[in-house]
């Protein structure tokens, strides 16, 4: 009897660490630290002033745009958790769940249109080249030819340099952060993004007096909010969000918060954008 009942109360037990492990996994997964439904977006981790993961701390122009965003939709910052979107596996993100919008200085092209959502944009940029400070014999994209240029594996900006400039040497790695280690090591020449994210990472102290950005932009970089290929409902309550957040100052506060240390100076004659009609 008493074998029984030790044997009834072990299976109780088990049971209910099962149950407690269970339950865990479930908060994990669904509250995001804030009590609510885990509301996943997808930013960048290594883009100084637009999207920087430093230990559990995230900051940047698309993290506060993404926060707002957010609020308006109904999650709480706490609900919110943040998935490192590389630019080759932004789409993917999307199309298969694992975020439900993405945030990452994502230009928004006809080609992406085709396998995902936009909406937006909030903010439009242009691509420019970041050099060695001491490099004076890149001065624009005319004079690359021969160089060897950084840049990023499923960019806009690996692309068009490609088509634009054949004499150039692409070396495609990937991530940015990557592109400028080997920029500082003269393992290339140069990177090329947009002229926010080189911005960035100019400022930054360890690269201070030795990176420059060459300030000829030869692009319009619209940054869009990827979602859902098809959307419309949810498109058009981001663009309702990013309306408000223009209309009520703290688009521009968030823009000075986060590219006013590099230096970086904004096209006032595109900024703050106007939205495109959702599709």
């Amino acid at each position: 009897m008493k074998i029984s009942q030790i044997g009834a109360a072990t299976a109780a037990s088990v049971l209910a660490l099962g149950l407690a492990a269970c339950t865990d996994s479930a908060k994990d997964n669904g509250s995001g630290g804030g009590g609510g439904s885990t509301f996943k977006v997808g930013i960048k981790f290594d883009q100084p002033g637009l999207g920087l993961k430093e230990g559990s701390t995230y900051t940047g122009l698309d993290v506060d745009v993404a926060t707002y965003v957010a609020k308006e939709l109904g999650h709480k910052p706490a609900d919110i958790q943040w998935i490192q979107a590389p630019s080759a596996q932004r789409e993917t993100l999307i199309s298969t769940g694992q975020v439900q919008m993405v945030v990452a200085t994502y230009s928004i092209t006809d080609a992406r249109k085709e396998k995902v959502s936009f909406a937006g944009p909030y903010f439009i940029a242009g691509q420019d080249l970041l050099v060695r400070a001491d490099d004076t014999s890149i001065t624009g994209p005319d004079s690359l030819t021969g160089k060897k240029l950084c840049s990023v594996t499923g960019s806009t900006s690996a692309q068009k340099v490609t088509a634009k400039y054949p004499g150039v040497q692409l070396q495609e790695f990937g991530t940015y952060s990557e592109c400028v280690t080997a920029l500082v090591s003269k393992g290339v020449d140069a990177l090329t993004t947009d002229n926010t994210i080189l911005a960035g990472y100019a400022s930054q102290p360890q690269y201070k007096g030795k990176l420059k950005v060459v300030g000829k932009t030869f692009s319009q970089e619209r940054y869009g909010i990827g979602i859902k290929k098809g959307d419309t409902a949810t498109c058009e309550k981001i663009n309702a969000a990013l309306t408000k957040m223009i209309d009520s100052g703290d688009w521009q506060k968030a823009v000075d918060k986060n590219l006013g240390p590099a230096g970086f100076t904004v096209d006032k004659a595109t900024n703050p954008p106007k939205q495109d009609p959702c599709s």
